[in-house]
């Protein structure tokens, strides 16, 4: 196998309690290069339009990439691949050191299919893999699962794992890996479909490494851009994500009031931003694998009510979706929010939103005290927000039904509620307005697995990359050129999530050297041309899978209080974007039909000959185009 690779991958089934290994061809490796680009292709494959994601046929994949484990810094991560419980792509990401332990046990990947009858965890090392018992595990959050599994199998092992949340099959159910420092894949409902497999935790130790095809010309090349990457990011690794809180708001970009308000006080936001959080509970930085920056946050809370509070600390999209979306202003509460979010193995995005939606729907007397459980869940309510966590976590009450997610409880619910429910297929928004960056419209409309700003398309609006042809920042709050960044940083975006690369560089981080470190690492002599086109290739795939699910441009679209409701005041006011035109302008530039279809010629183009058979069985007329 090239360098770079193990070249295989660990296939569990825990229907027959079994385990095989799987190559990795080096053709398969180049057209799809690794973490969720590998994992589109397997997925694709390997379920069907029919398959129930929370049923034994799905498929559960953690994938790794070829930067995973080798000199190259920022690219200790891996993708977490499966159906979603929403019944769409699900692909998550996530930091830590777990991905790169997992590298070091010999394997790429792993792949799990089937159910176990009983709970059980795996613990896999570069001498073997064994299925243990995980009775004594199951209802256990995920902090005293991680310390409980680590000393079963080595207080050097890295544990990813699941809490009550996704035991209970919440469809906003994380997968935490690295204990109390708290790295989660956490959106789309990952979690769900590991407990939907009796999967509790998986345990990884080892001490292989892959081969490198160049060692000394990748060790030059990393010399020369680390000091300009450690430059760039000491923001972040002064105050984390959360140091965007001001700057952001200021923008109108982080969310108020459930995204029905263009600003919120200074005082209030100055109270959960980064530099207050710096200032105050900060004990130190969290550095994941390979990491120059030391983004993570770890905290402790001496003192009140939320004494005894530590680990890892809220990141920027938790501190908006319990702060300013909530209208909550203690950063503390905020914190014991995450803490147990963590804990229960809970999306924040997707709980924080729940309950701001929850505050809208019990101030327009949609939901009364008796739906609620007597909790006043009137905004700015720290305590009823915490209260509500907890029913979430456990699946009780109004939590049962809000840990469904918005658009199914708007839909339980009903009076109106689905105006407020902020939703793209399914799953929440993130922290980020289209209002304040008109790509977020398209890109969110677009995004394989609902909304989602991993495509990155607003750092064009923030900052250039000139090796993709944007010497400059495109201008916010305005539609033109925002569909085709979207169509050229979803597919480059792509590839950092394939080969495991940090995006918190993927603006300092020159295309160039991207590519160089790749065939450093693998020996490949991959141009630019060939390397976006790997992350074209994954796009389609990821979309055509969608599409096999009925999924079209009448699903690309988004909640009518951000095309409609345009504010007067804060960062974003004045502008609404115009989706429809956005999403014509994309689809031409994907080569995709008006209807979001990707073309079979456009398929055949890219070596996608099952997927142009898909699209032209379900849609024949455009065989012709």
């Amino acid at each position: 196998m090239t360098g770079g690779y193990m070249g295989r991958l660990l296939c569990v089934d825990l229907t027959r309690g079994t385990w095989t290994d799987r190559e990795i061809s080096e053709e398969l490796a180049r057209k799809y290069i690794g973490g969720s680009g590998l994992g589109a292709r397997l997925l694709f494959d390997q379920t069907r339009a029919e398959t129930d994601p929370l049923g034994e046929d799905n498929v559960l994949m953690f994938l790794t990439g070829p930067l995973t484990e080798t000199a190259v810094p920022m690219a200790g991560r891996y993708a977490v691949v499966t159906k979603s419980p929403l019944g769409i792509w699900g692909e998550g990401d996530c930091g830590g050191s777990w991905g790169s332990m997992l590298k070091r046990t010999g394997y790429d990947g792993i792949l799990v299919v089937g159910r176990s009858e009983k709970p059980v965890y795996l613990w896999i090392t570069d001498e073997g893999v064994s299925l243990r018992d995980a009775g004594h595990l199951w209802g256990r959050d995920t902090i005293e699962t991680d310390e409980m599994v680590k000393a079963e199998t080595s207080a050097k092992a890295v544990v990813a794992c699941i809490g009550p949340a996704g035991e209970k099959l919440a469809k906003m159910a994380i997968v935490l890996s690295d204990g109390k420092h708290a790295r989660v894949s956490g959106r789309g409902g990952v979690g769900a479909v590991m407990g939907s497999k009796k999967l509790k935790a998986i345990s990884v130790y080892g001490a292989r490494k892959p081969q490198i095809a160049r060692p000394e010309a990748l060790k030059a090349l990393v010399k020369s851009f680390v000091p300009r990457l450690q430059e760039a990011t000491k923001a972040f690794g002064a105050y984390g994500t959360a140091g965007a809180v001001i700057k952001n708001a200021n923008l109108g970009d982080m969310p108020v009031k459930n995204w029905s308000s263009g600003k919120w006080d200074d005082e209030k936001l100055k109270k959960i931003s980064g530099q207050t959080l710096a200032e105050t509970i900060l004990t130190k930085k969290y550095y994941c694998k390979g990491c120059i920056v030391g983004c993570g946050r770890v905290i402790e809370i001496a003192d009140g009510p939320y004494a005894g509070v530590s680990g890892g600390g809220p990141e920027y999209e938790t501190l908006g979706s319990f702060g300013s979306l909530c209208l909550i202003d203690d950063l503390n509460a905020i914190s014991m929010a995450n803490d147990l979010c963590n804990r229960y193995g809970m999306d924040t995005v997707s709980v924080g939103a729940s309950i701001a939606f929850a505050m809208e729907a019990y101030e327009k007397g949609t939901i009364g005290k008796k739906d609620t459980g007597g909790i006043d869940l009137a905004w700015g309510n720290k305590d009823a927000a915490l209260a509500m966590v907890h029913q979430i976590g456990r699946r009780e009450g109004l939590g049962r039904l809000l840990g469904e997610g918005v658009k199914r409880a708007s839909q339980e619910i009903g009076g109106g509620s689905a105006d407020f429910a902020i939703e793209v297929k399914g799953l929440e928004l993130p922290m980020h307005d289209p209002r304040s960056m008109g790509s977020l419209a398209v890109l969110y409309a677009t995004y394989p697995r609902g909304a989602c700003h991993r495509g990155c398309s607003y750092q064009l609006e923030r900052s250039g990359i000139a090796e993709l042809g944007y010497e400059k920042p495109l201008e916010r709050q305005r539609d033109e050129g925002k569909a085709l960044i979207n169509a050229v940083m979803q597919d480059y975006a792509g590839l950092f999530n394939s080969l495991k690369l940090c995006q918190f560089v993927i603006t300092q981080l020159k295309p160039s050297e991207v590519l160089q470190c790749l065939n450093d690492v693998t020996g490949w002599d991959m141009d630019l041309s060939e390397l976006m086109r790997a992350g074209e290739r994954a796009s389609n795939v990821k979309r055509m899978y969608n599409v096999r699910l009925g999924y079209t441009r009448k699903d690309d679209t988004l909640p009518q209080r951000i095309l409609s409701e345009k504010f007067t005041t804060g960062g974003a006011a004045g502008y609404l974007p115009n989706l429809e035109k956005m999403l014509d302008e994309y689809y031409g530039h994907r080569r995709w039909s008006s209807d979001g279809i990707p073309l079979p010629s456009t398929l055949r183009e890219l070596g996608l000959h099952d997927e142009a058979e898909v699209a032209a069985r379900m849609f024949p007329d455009l065989s012709r185009n």
